[in-house]
Formats: C-alpha cells, sequence, structure tokens
C-alpha cells in the first residue's frame, strides 16, 4: 500500500478536503477522505504533499508521430518511425499529470496494447483507430491521388450506409474502444468548410448503430451546425469542437446527454504560432472567436464538457505538441468555468466520453483506479499550476508511481 498525506484533496467531483489522505493498494484506490477517518498504514512512510488530486484525462489526442501541423504530410513518414516518436508523446504525458488519454484517430489501438503490456511507458489508451470521412471529407488528404488514401491507415473514407457500417467494423477488429467519425469539415483539411455536414443522416446511424452493437460510442468532429445536429440525432455520444454550437445544439445535448469536447488548446496554438498551412490559418481565423463563445454558451445551458485538447505534435519545443496538455484548464477558466468546474472535466467527466467502455477512473474514490497525481500548490487558487508540468510533483498510474 501506498499512503498519500495532503493538505488538500480534490476529489474530481464535489467538495475538496482539507486534512486528507488516499491510500493506493494496488491499482485501485482503498481510501480517499478525511486524516481523521483514514485506516492505519504501518511501516509506510506517507508522500506528503500539498495537494493531491485524481490523474487527469485528455479526451481528444492523436497518436501520430508528426513534426508539424500539415497532417498531409503524415504517409511520407514510415509508421515505424512515427510510432517510435509517439513512446516519447506518451511519456510527456504523464509528466503533465495525464494518466489516461482517449485517442480519436491515429496509431493507439496499437500502443495501447505496448503500454497496457508494460513495453511502453504511458497513460491507458483508449482508442479509435482510423478516423471515418467521407471522400472529400475533412479526413481525406485532398492532395493525394484518391486511390493512395487506401494505404493510409489512419484515415478511412467510406460512402453509403453499408461502407460505412464496413469501416466502423474494420475498426471493432482492431478492439478500437471508441469511433470517430467527421460529421462536418475542418480547419487542417484543404478543400472542405468547417460549417457543411458531410456524412449524410443515414450514413451516420448506420456509423452509430455498428457501433452501439459493440457498446462503442461514437465521437462526432463537428464545427458546424448541421452537423452537430444530425451527429445528436444519429445518437453520437459526443461532439469534438463545437463551434457553431448555438442555443438549439445546447438543448439538444442536455436532452441526449451528449457531451462537448471543445479542444481550446489547438485554437490557442494555432493562433499563437500559426504553424500550420496558409489554408487552415485562413479557416482559424474564421471561426476564431465562434469557438470561445460557443463553449462559454455551452457551460451556461448545462452541457457537460470534458477536457480534450487536440494535440497530436511529436517534440516539446513545438506548436500543439503533447505535454501541453494541462494548458486546456486555464483555457475552460477564461471562458467561464470555475477552476473545480475545469479540474472536473478533466477527471470525473471525461470516462463518460467512452459510454460502455469507461472504466472506474477520475474519481478519488475507494474502489476507483489508483490514478493520482499531487501538486506543489493549490490549482484552485491558480489554475496555471495545472499547465506547468513542473509543478506536477509525483503522478501514479494504475497504482504505480510513474513520476516522481
Amino acid at each position: 500500500m501506498e499512503r498519500i498525506e495532503a493538505q488538500l484533496l480534490i476529489p474530481g467531483r464535489g467538495a475538496p478536503v482539507p486534512d486528507a489522505v488516499v491510500v493506493l493498494d494496488g491499482a485501485s484506490i482503498a481510501y480517499a477522505g478525511p486524516a481523521a477517518d483514514a485506516p492505519r498504514t504501518p511501516d509506510r512512510t506517507p508522500v506528503r504533499a500539498a495537494v493531491v488530486m485524481p490523474g487527469m484525462w485528455d479526451c481528444h489526442v492523436h497518436l501520430v508521430g508528426v513534426r508539424s501541423l500539415d497532417l498531409s504530410l503524415t504517409p511520407q513518414v514510415p509508421a515505424a518511425l512515427r510510432a517510435a516518436r509517439c513512446t516519447a508523446d506518451l511519456r510527456a504525458a504523464l509528466d503533465a499529470g495525464v494518466t489516461s488519454v482517449r485517442e480519436v484517430g491515429g496509431l493507439g489501438v496499437h500502443l495501447a496494447k505496448a503500454v497496457a503490456e508494460g513495453t511502453v511507458e504511458g497513460p491507458a489508451i483508449y482508442a479509435a483507430g482510423a478516423i471515418l470521412s467521407t471522400t472529400g471529407g475533412h479526413a481525406d488528404l485532398h492532395g493525394y491521388p484518391l486511390h493512395w488514401m487506401h494505404d493510409v491507415a489512419e484515415f478511412r473514407l467510406a460512402d453509403g450506409p453499408a461502407e460505412c457500417a464496413k469501416a466502423v467494423r474494420e475498426q471493432l477488429r482492431r478492439d478500437a474502444k471508441v469511433i470517430k467519425v467527421c460529421a462536418s469539415g475542418g480547419v487542417l483539411s484543404e478543400v472542405d468548410h468547417p460549417i457543411h455536414q458531410q456524412f449524410t443522416d443515414a450514413e451516420l446511424r448506420a456509423i452509430v448503430e455498428v457501433a452501439g452493437l459493440a457498446e462503442r460510442v461514437v465521437a462526432a468532429h463537428c464545427h458546424g451546425k448541421p452537423g452537430i445536429m444530425a451527429a445528436l440525432a444519429a445518437g453520437v455520444r459526443t461532439i469534438e469542437h463545437g463551434t457553431y454550437l448555438d442555443e438549439e445544439c445546447a438543448a439538444a445535448m442536455r436532452e441526449c446527454g451528449a457531451i462537448l469536447v471543445p479542444t481550446r488548446t489547438i485554437v490557442a496554438e494555432l493562433v499563437t504560432s500559426r504553424a500550420a498551412p496558409p489554408y487552415a490559418l485562413a479557416k482559424l481565423d474564421a471561426v476564431l472567436d465562434r469557438h470561445a463563445g460557443s463553449l462559454a454558451l455551452a457551460r451556461e445551458h448545462g452541457v457537460t464538457v470534458a477536457m480534450g485538447t487536440d494535440l497530436a505534435v511529436t517534440g516539446r519545443h513545438l506548436p500543439a505538441s503533447w505535454g501541453r496538455h494541462g494548458r486546456e484548464l486555464p483555457l475552460l477558466v477564461e471562458a467561464g468555468f470555475s477552476p473545480l468546474e475545469a479540474i472536473e472535466a478533466a477527471t470525473a467527466a471525461a470516462p463518460a466520453t467512452l459510454g460502455p467502455q469507461a472504466p472506474r477512473s477520475g474519481l478519488l474514490a475507494a474502489g476507483y483506479d489508483a490514478d493520482v497525481l499531487v501538486l506543489d500548490a493549490d490549482p484552485l487558487a491558480d489554475i496555471g499550476v495545472l499547465a506547468d508540468p513542473a509543478r506536477i510533483t509525483a503522478v501514479w498510474h494504475a497504482g504505480r508511481r510513474v513520476k516522481g
């Protein structure tokens, strides 16, 4: 057993607990609560910390091992090299306090096995496999001959309900834990428009139906309102980005229990660095202000929000690179979230983005996964603490200390 004694315990959901203890018993939490009620742990030297909280989730990342946000270059880099780069990305995530990721398109279905067997150090990976896209859609690399796309493992083009159903089954065959679909155009794709709906209603229903047969949920990349409403009508679990979300969208999300994963970090990284192709920067400038306003509107209307960043790049000094995950929390606070609400989005709210595949994670409570981090300062007083990996002094993943 491992014992952590902290001046403040932030459970993930609910009120903080001063003068608290967390006891880890293997891969599970045995106790989390007031020190006065904690069980004795003889012969164990406790870890003493200012703050203890659950390990964070990043619900929108990509393990692709690229060195820039020009994703058209992805097929030019051997998959083995990109996978090797991803091992450094996974280490960076742990150092940033992220102990679980929902990987929504990339090499995660393969790397998840390496992490689970202990070959690679990293957070738990719940991966989608290939991103499903229409021909000419957001996950089509528009500058390549169409027949080349059949050899790009991270992207799967599908047109018509039958082909969409087959594409989902292919990801299930790879043991995908969630299905990712591009229901609208995007920013980092070349010729499509972020507002336009891409898959038809019938195609979206087929994707959700086949995923549901295997108890998987669907994550829908959506910027424009037509794609958001179509995806919700089909039964998707999460809306990724949600740039043009309005009151009607928010009401529909509340009614069907859908979750918003807003990914403010990628927007901030692109705005700051301008490190994207010119066509992407032009789209970014068009959606920038609306994206921030939609997130604030979603919170005001009671939409559940889970933290996601859309980070994909290898190299901690590069824009949009793994290891910057904690930047999302100050951005949520800028949009009107309290620090406690932002932390809940990064912890207790996040596992539900996987539906039936969700683990018992994101809370400091008995019986939950022993994914824990300790900080040298109070993030409720300064949420920026969670954006600085140096302030995260120790991390436990599945009960094993992986930092500190």
